[in-house]
């Protein structure tokens, strides 16, 4: 059993986390809304749910499970809906949210940990994995990694998916810090504008995620 990895798999997983990661989509709203309104660890605490779910969505493509794609591709049209349900949810609760000034307080947010915000971690991990898009993608990048780099082994697979997981963990942590550290400069009002904006944002997502169902079933 081969017990040490294609050492080529770790550096290109982890620029595939970086690219999988920062892309403007409806989890990196909701990711820099977090770091905005509760400063570094609100912010990491969303990112790590997405990290969470590119990581199982990553294993499953890894072991190639085919099953596991072809059974997404089969519920798409549920899977999508639910999503886009969810989407809007989240939207229409962060849009009527009140911002607090005590959420503004740097020295509060500094003395802050991770447990603080650990509801956030489940909420991106479901917007994550019931992201078709998001799926399907990393399937696809998997498929097109294997034409360049050899994933031959069980351990190349596994170290694949850390690295994507180390990557996307990676651009959480430059992002929240880098908001964290100028999140000073907003107050209450600006705040309520950067929700309201936010909300609007992840009701649209999930309207598309609907009416992109709707249209191929018309």
């Amino acid at each position: 059993m081969q017990l040490i990895p294609n050492p080529l798999v770790i550096p290109i997983g982890f620029l595939i986390g970086i690219l999988v990661a920062a892309p403007v989509g409806p989890v990196n709203v909701l990711c820099v809304q977090r770091a905005i309104e509760r400063g570094f660890w609100g912010g990491l605490a969303a990112g790590i749910g997405s990290v969470a779910g590119d990581g199982l969505i990553a294993l499953f493509a890894a072991l190639g499970v085919n099953a596991i794609s072809g059974a997404i591709e089969y519920h798409r049209v549920t899977i999508q809906v639910v999503g886009g349900l969810a989407l809007m949810a989240f939207g229409i609760k962060l849009y009527a949210t009140h911002p607090s000034l005590a959420h503004l307080d740097h020295e509060e947010a500094a003395k802050a940990s991770l447990k603080d915000f650990a509801w956030d971690i489940p909420q991106t991990f479901l917007l994550t994995i019931t992201n078709p898009g998001a799926v399907l993608g990393l399937f696809a990048i998997f498929g097109g990694v294997g034409t360049f780099v050899e994933i031959a082994s069980v351990i190349d697979a596994l170290t694949m998916v850390a690295a994507i997981m180390t990557g996307s963990l990676a651009w959480w942590i430059f992002l929240s810090n880098l908001i964290w550290r100028y999140r000073h400069h907003i107050d209450t009002a600006r705040l309520g504008d950067i929700n309201r904006i936010a909300g609007l944002l992840l009701m649209l997502f999930g309207a598309v995620l609907i009416g992109e169902m709707a249209w191929k079933h018309h």
